[in-house]
């Protein structure tokens, strides 16, 4: 079984092809490019690399969300084309469950923070048992201080990663109160590696949890800046007494 993994969800851009248990490439940039500047050449580059037949491939893995809105929609559109192209499945893979994937077997609690701008994190919680990893909470939205102070409920160790990690780490310092450690830089961010998007997207596969090139969209968890800030201009447009 032959898994092509993208992932275009964060401040990383990774794609990665991943046969059974081997990991045959993997090229992940975290650069000031825009992932439309970036993803395309990286796949053409795995493909020479490795002498790739796209045709070969089973499915297409896609870091499916939450994330950046302009990134997920470049991921999707990518993987989408592919999909249609080739006449292949598509394999959604939540972004927050990759993140936590790549702390495979790690103890305690793994908590993947995203930063999702004003002061708010996409999340989830997650443990491994048994080497399989268990969602204890599923990815959603929340303040960073509700996260913390939920985790605190808990009271078990917990480890973090993820771009959040650097902008969050002083106040996770200030108001945790349980044991918790960061993720080190190698497995703290988004990859499309068999830790992560495309190890998960095996998995998935193998379950049954693929999707058409027509029916995927992304999961956003939220609507985007662009569409809140329209909405509170048409309701400070509505006439005094109007229903909304």
């Amino acid at each position: 079984m032959k898994i092509l993994a993208l992932d275009s969800s964060g401040i990383v851009a990774s794609v990665a092809v991943v046969e059974d248990d081997t990991l045959l490439a993997e090229y992940t940039v975290n650069y000031k490019k825009t992932h439309s500047q970036t993803l395309l050449p990286m796949l053409d580059e795995i493909v020479k690399m490795t002498e790739l037949e796209l045709e070969s491939v089973d499915a297409i893995a896609v870091a499916a969300g939450p994330g950046s809105f302009t990134g997920l929609r470049i991921g999707s559109a990518t993987a989408k084309g592919l999909g249609l192209a080739l006449k292949k499945p598509l394999v959604a893979v939540p972004t927050v469950d990759a993140l936590a994937y790549n702390l495979y077997d790690a103890q305690g609690l793994i908590c993947p923070i995203m930063d999702a701008r004003r002061k708010q994190v996409y999340t989830g919680i997650y443990r491994f048992e048994e080497h399989q990893l268990m969602t204890l909470k599923e990815q959603w939205a929340a303040p960073i201080e509700e996260l913390l102070e939920e985790l605190n409920q808990r009271g078990e160790m917990v480890t973090f990663l993820g771009d959040g990690v650097p902008v969050f780490r002083e106040l996770i310092a200030e108001k945790l109160q349980v044991p918790y450690s960061f993720a080190p830089a190698h497995v703290n961010k988004q990859r499309a590696a068999a830790a992560a998007v495309a190890a998960l997207g095996s998995i998935y596969y193998k379950e049954g949890r693929t999707e058409t090139a027509m029916e995927h969209i992304p999961e956003y968890l939220r609507v985007s800046q662009a569409e809140r800030e329209r909405a509170e201009r048409e309701k400070e447009q509505k006439p005094e007494g109007t229903k909304i």
